[in-house]
């Protein structure tokens, strides 16, 4: 007997290719476990069940039958089809990614004394070759720090710690803040947030901007300069891998009511100094130099990274499954984010960096997922582990680059169950260092690298 109290037999179970990594299970679960999952459920029930003019437990199975009998079998169908699905993906060894597919399952009725048949697609790992692990030629471009970053920097600073003076009509460059609420074709209300925050394009930008993670190319023509208590409109066709499956594609319109305009007026250098318990201007600069030399590192080590990982590409051949699932794209923005956090960019530009990978192509976006296959394998053939104190490190790293505490990132990251993202960046890392030893490195200036990179 299983923990449930129904009897375990062999369920009947086929698979079939339907497309690039990805499978059709044909599973039927005989009558007598159909029957004896409702009869489970039944007896449960009669034990709970509390009707009008009967005490607790003694209601007629009849009565209750013909009462509730709809939501028995439907929960007991429930039941069946993820226990017999985890047990086909366990028996048949499958490595599965995302989540199971059913265009027939809704349909399927729980009937006793008869089988319960279904058919699920999954998509799984393809399978492909990997090539040598070691030959590679990779360019390392040596980043000095400059005055100009280093003055960059420290204007970037004064934004962050500077005030909000609230404005009657906004001008390039400006915040709004509002409500904004994003509507499909058919009329589903995607977002709808209180609170919502935008920036009005700025003079040297090319009219483009981004509302709730959407961008738009023609955003200032759209919205104007709208003053507090107006509506904004915008139409924008839904980016081709965001990670809401149902905004992909869809002619969406954007309203937005401004509540109220900001200019962020920046901070004195002196507030600046004080809030970094600094002496003078010249030892904030040794600082931000000291810092934006370890950021040079990092940029060098990921410049060094995507060569691997160009090569790697361009190496090896996989079928992949032929489009994007809602969760895959949700991994795939995911990794990238926490990618931009560790090369210490400012949240403001991730965020720009966001919108424009949804509306990446889906060439762009299916690189991606090849790239995360490849990397699961070369990290297994090199036998890669990563531990807890990498993690925590890690978690501190990035909680420096974004100015908040370890222990708040740790929590954010747990509560939004990306722990495993960062074990993931980890690993990834360390398989491209592994092969980097390998490799043949050759020193470049910036400048040479740039060039190369742009004629590859």
């Amino acid at each position: 007997m299983t923990q449930a109290g129904v009897t375990e037999r062999e369920n009947k179970v086929t698979i079939d290719d339907a497309g690039p990594s990805r499978k059709k299970l044909t599973i039927e679960i005989p009558a007598e476990t159909v029957d004896e999952r409702l009869a489970e459920s039944l007896d449960t029930l009669a034990l709970e069940a509390q009707l009008p003019g009967f005490r607790k437990g003694h209601a007629p199975r009849q009565l209750l039958e013909r009462k509730f009998g709809d939501a028995i079998r439907r929960e007991a169908k429930e039941q069946l089809v993820a226990s017999a699905y985890s047990r086909a993906v366990e028996d048949l060894k499958l490595r599965v990614v995302g989540e199971p597919f059913s265009e027939t399952l809704a349909e399927v009725e729980l009937q006793p004394g008869k089988p319960l048949a279904f058919e699920i697609e999954v998509e799984v790992v393809p399978e492909f070759d990997l090539p040598e692990l070691e030959g590679f030629e990779v360019r390392k471009p040596m980043y000095e720090v400059s005055d100009e970053e280093i003055q960059a920097e420290i204007r970037k600073l004064c934004v962050a710690e500077g005030e909000l003076e609230q404005r009657d009509a906004p001008e390039p460059g400006d915040y709004l803040t509002g409500h904004g609420k994003m509507t499909g074709a058919d009329g589903t209300v995607h977002y709808d947030i209180e609170g919502a925050v935008v920036q009005v394009p700025d003079k040297d930008s090319d009219g483009s901007g981004m509302i709730l993670g959407v961008k738009v190319d023609d955003f200032a023509k759209q919205m104007g300069l709208p003053r507090p208590g107006e509506t904004f409109t915008v139409k924008v066709k839904g980016p081709p891998n965001h990670e809401v499956e149902a905004i992909r594609n869809d002619d969406l319109t954007i309203e937005f009511r401004v509540d109220r305009v900001d200019r962020i007026i920046p901070a004195p250098i002196e507030k600046v100094l004080s809030m970094f318990a600094m002496e003078s201007e010249d030892q904030l600069r040794e600082a931000i130099r000291a810092r934006l030399t370890q950021r040079a590192l990092v940029r060098q080590q990921a410049a060094m990274r995507q060569q691997i990982a160009d090569q790697l590409l361009e190496k090896i051949e996989i079928e992949l499954p032929e489009r994007l699932s809602a969760a895959q794209a949700a991994r795939t923005l995911q990794n990238k984010r926490l990618e931009l956090m560790y090369r210490g960019i400012d949240q403001g530009e991730i965020e720009r960096h966001m919108a424009e990978l949804r509306a990446a192509s889906d060439a762009a976006a299916q690189r991606e997922l090849k790239l995360f296959f490849i990397l699961h394998r070369v990290a297994e053939e090199l036998d890669i582990k990563v531990n807890e104190a990498e993690i925590n490190a890690r978690i501190a790293q990035l909680a420096m680059e974004q100015g908040e505490r370890p222990e708040k990132l740790r929590q954010e990251l747990i509560q939004r169950n990306q722990i495993g993202a960062i074990y993931q960046q980890i690993r990834d890392h360390k398989a491209m260092d592994a092969l980097l030893e390998k490799a043949k490195i050759t020193e470049v200036s910036p400048e040479e690298y740039e060039k190369a990179s742009a004629g590859a």
